[in-house]
């Protein structure tokens, strides 16, 4: 589908198509790649995500479906009441941290009409995929992005701070996969010896960040759930909330 630049349907309606020399020659230097192990999203180029065609290359993380629930996350808060009624009917602000391919910021404001996202990175080329897929889908207008520092810049308050964070400790490294390790922006996967090194500096800034009453919603992995647990005491209705494996995968907590 990719080297002829067609969908399946195409595909699977026409057994008889033969290739060019040109069409194999690209087919084979795909395959090339995926045999190196390069993931088949570097190579095409795109990604899905909550039904949203992202491009990608090196330069941004792979969107992945677990990040979905953070966007599940953010939007149960506001309809299941957990945000006043008055606060429910009026232009949100988000703040999306460590955006990359803009995934999670463009899904947020294409569920939320009204809302403003801001999306922080501090890698001028992952801003550059992200401001790509901004225009793409028509998103451009309502999502300024930063390149900063985590919140560092950011005018508050906000009414929702997000962020898929690198998470992963340093000393799991061998239990991250091979073509993970070897080819996504190691700075978006590894925080630091201990996996939690970025989201400590990242709570207190998203303290600051939020009004009163607002939430925090971050992607997790199981190895750090208690110490993210404990980093987020002094804030209320902390909640560490599975995936579809049952694993830790989203932490909550709204600023008092």
């Amino acid at each position: 589908m990719f080297v002829l630049n067609c969908d399946r349907a195409y595909l699977f309606a026409h057994p008889e198509r033969e290739l060019t020399a040109d069409e194999i020659s690209r087919y084979d230097a795909a395959l090339a790649e995926r045999i190196r192990g390069v993931p088949a999203q570097y190579i095409t180029g795109h990604q899905e995500f909550w039904g949203m065609d992202f491009i990608v290359t090196p330069a941004v993380l792979i969107p992945r479906p677990e990040t979905e629930h953070l966007i599940e996350t953010v939007l149960e808060c506001i309809e299941r009441a957990l945000l006043p009624a008055s606060e429910r009917r009026k232009n949100l602000r988000i703040a999306d941290v460590g955006a990359g391919s803009g995934c999670i910021a463009l899904a947020l404001a294409k569920e939320l009409p009204n809302a403003e996202v801001h999306a922080t990175d501090n890698s001028a080329a992952a801003l550059e995929v992200a401001k790509v897929n901004a225009a793409r889908h028509q998103l451009d207008h309502r999502t300024r992005f930063h390149q900063t520092n985590l919140l560092e810049g950011l005018q508050p308050p906000f009414d929702f701070v997000v962020s898929n964070p690198p998470y992963v400790g340093e000393s799991e490294e061998d239990q991250v996969q091979l073509e993970v390790r070897k080819f996504e922006p190691r700075s978006a996967v590894f925080s630091g010896p201990n996996g939690t090194e970025v989201i400590e500096r990242l709570i207190p800034q998203a303290h600051t960040t939020l009004r009163s009453g607002g939430w925090f919603a971050l992607e997790i992995s199981g190895t750090i759930a208690k110490e993210v647990e404990g980093l987020l005491q002094g804030w209320d209705h902390v909640q560490i909330r599975p995936d579809l494996q049952s694993i830790p995968r989203v932490a909550l907590a709204q600023k008092k």
